[in-house]
C-alpha cells in the first residue's frame, strides 16, 4: 500500500532543502529542550574530553585497552557533534531548514561514525579476549602497530559502502513534501518522502545495517563467550573477579549502544511511529556518549586514580 501511495504522489519537485520537524509538535518546550540538550552536549564534550586527556597523558594508562578507550571517546564526540549542534540551532531558532547537501553530508557522516563505533566496540572486545584468553601472547599480538591498524580499519571500513548508499538515497526523486518528521537527516524518514518504488533502496539500507551492526555484534558475542569460559576455569575467586571487572565497563557500553540502536533499526515496520523513532534516536545519539565516561570512571580503579591526579581535591 505504501508503494502504491508513493506512485500516486507523482508531483515530483526538485528539492533544494529539507525541513526537519524535530520537536515542532512541542512548541512550548523548545527553550527547555534546548537547555536540556545543551547540558547533555557539554557533558559529552567534557566527560569524553577528560577520558581522552588522561589516556594520552597518564603513564600508567599507556596500554592497548586505554588506547582504544581514548579513540572510542573521540569517536563519541564526533558522533554526537554531527547531530546535536544542528539540533540545538533548530531548537533555538525554531526553524528546521537544512540544505539538500548538508542533509546528505549529515546522513553520511552519522552512518560512517555509527559503523566505526560498532567496529571499535568489536575491536575492544577482541582486545579483552586476547588479554584474558592469551595473556602470554598479549604484548606480541596487541603491539602498537596492530592497535593503530585496528583503529584505522574501524574508521574507514564502512566509508565506501556508506557513501554509495547515501548517493543512492539522495539521488531519488522527492514528491510534494520536503518535511522530515525527525530530529536529523536519517535514511528512513528520507525514504518516507521519496517518490516511486523505494523498495530496492530500503532493502539496501536494511542489508547494510544488518551487516555493519550484526557482524561486529556477533564478534563481540563470540569474544565474550570465550572470555567467560576462560574466566570460569580460573582457580582463584580474586582472579575471576579481576578478570570480570576489566570487561564489565565494556559490556555495559555495548549493551547501551546496541540495545538502543537495535530498537530503532531492527524493529518491525508496524511498530514504527515518528514520535517513538525520535525518542529512540535521542536515546542512542546521547545516552551512550554521555554515560560512557561515567561507566569507565566508576568501574575502573586506574581511571579513578588518574582523574584524582588532575582534578582539584
Amino acid at each position: 500500500p505504501k508503494e502504491i501511495e508513493k506512485m500516486e504522489r507523482s508531483n515530483i519537485t526538485f528539492v533544494v532543502e529539507f525541513i526537519l520537524l524535530g520537536f515542532s509538535d512541542l512548541p512550548n518546550f523548545q527553550k527547555l529542550l534546548f537547555g536540556i540538550f545543551l547540558v547533555i552536549y557539554m557533558n559529552i564534550l567534557i566527560g569524553n574530553g577528560l577520558l581522552i586527556f588522561i589516556t594520552k597523558t597518564n603513564p600508567t594508562l599507556q596500554t592497548p585497552m586505554y588506547f582504544f578507550l581514548g579513540n572510542f571517546s573521540f569517536l563519541e564526540i564526533c558522533y554526537t557533534s554531527v547531530i546535536l549542534p544542528r539540533m540545538l540551532i533548530d531548537l533555538w531558532t525554531q526553524k528546521g531548514n537544512i540544505s539538500f547537501l548538508s542533509c546528505a553530508i549529515q546522513n553520511c557522516s552519522f552512518c560512517i561514525l555509527g559503523v566505526a563505533e560498532c567496529l571499535l566496540l568489536a575491536v575492544m572486545a577482541y582486545d579483552r579476549y586476547v588479554a584474558i584468553c592469551k595473556p602470554l601472547y598479549y604484548p606480541i599480538i596487541m603491539n602498537h602497530k596492530m592497535c593503530v591498524q585496528l583503529v584505522i580499519a574501524s574508521w574507514i571500513t564502512g566509508i565506501p559502502v556508506l557513501i554509495g548508499l547515501t548517493y543512492q538515497i539522495f539521488s531519488l526523486n522527492f514528491c510534494d513534501s520536503n518535511k522530515l518528521d525527525h530530529i536529523f537527516c536519517d535514511a528512513p524518514p528520507i525514504l518516507e518522502i521519496a517518490c516511486g518504488d523505494t523498495y530496492q533502496k530500503e532493502l539496501s539500507v536494511h542489508v547494510a545495517a544488518l551487516f555493519f551492526i550484526m557482524t561486529p555484534f556477533l564478534l563481540i558475542l563470540i569474544s565474550y563467550i570465550k572470555i567467560i569460559t576462560t574466566i570460569l576455569k580460573l582457580p582463584s575467586t580474586s582472579g575471576k573477579s579481576k578478570a570480570f571487572s576489566t570487561c564489565s565497563s565494556h559490556i555495559m557500553v555495548v549493551g547501551l549502544f546496541y540495545g538502543s540502536g537495535s530498537i530503532v533499526y531492527l524493529r518491525p515496520e508496524s511498530s514504527h511511529s515518528a514520535k517513538s523513532d525520535k525518542a529512540f534516536s535521542v536515546l542512542y545519539t546521547t545516552v551512550t556518549p554521555v554515560l560512557n565516561p561515567i561507566i569507565y570512571s566508576l568501574r575502573n580503579k586506574d581511571v579513578i586514580a588518574a582523574l584524582k591526579k588532575i582534578l582539584p581535591k
